[in-house]
């Protein structure tokens, strides 16, 4: 009895070890919120792009837990298109000095299996903090040859109402205010 005590509290203690939370970096290089919004009321579909994000992500995929804090630099608005970037800063759309972030801080809500499906949390944007639900494909861990040491990517999309967040530029003009997010994002598990 003084050995068989002894075995079965190491072997609590291990997989408790084995199921604690893993913290992972955001791979600024490898991350790219994109966006979809609607020009002149039908016309066309610009995309864009942010160039700077940077985030931490914890996650316990045996507990099928874990938590999101990520944080987008607006003024690294990419349309392709110089005018149109220098546009978007402006007051009138996205105010980046004013607003120079946007973030989303949630937590992970549906699995399927140990791998995310959806996250649920705050996003803020223009001072605004409204709900949004993200939807998770494609998310994968592999030990990455390149950084030694676990990296995981996914897919991820969600919409929301730019109006909701006073962002109504040219919504007088029959623009459209639906925005579509598809966010490539890679993060490395911390050392």
């Amino acid at each position: 009895m003084k050995i068989v005590l002894p075995l079965m509290l190491y072997a609590v203690l291990s997989s408790s070890a084995l199921a604690a939370p893993v913290t992972y970096d955001i791979d600024p290089s490898h991350t790219y919120p994109s966006f979809e919004a609607d020009h002149m009321g039908g016309l066309s579909t610009w995309r864009g792009k942010f160039n700077k994000t940077s985030g931490v992500i914890v996650l316990d995929r045996e507990a099928r837990s874990g938590t999101i804090d990520i944080t987008v630099d607006i003024d690294s608005i990419d349309f392709g298109h110089d005018e149109m970037n220098a546009h978007a800063k402006a007051p009138d759309i996205f105010d980046a000095a004013k607003y120079p972030t946007a973030t989303f801080k949630g937590r992970f809500t549906e699995f399927d299996g140990d791998r995310p499906k959806t996250a649920k949390g705050d996003f803020t944007l223009r001072g605004v903090t409204r709900p949004l639900e993200l939807e998770i494909d494609d998310f994968k861990c592999i030990d990455h040859p390149m950084e030694k040491r676990e990296a995981c990517g996914a897919d991820v999309s969600g919409s929301f109402n730019r109006g909701d967040y006073g962002l109504n530029f040219a919504l007088d003009m029959g623009f459209k205010p639906e925005v579509e997010l598809e966010i490539q994002v890679e993060a490395l598990r911390r050392p």
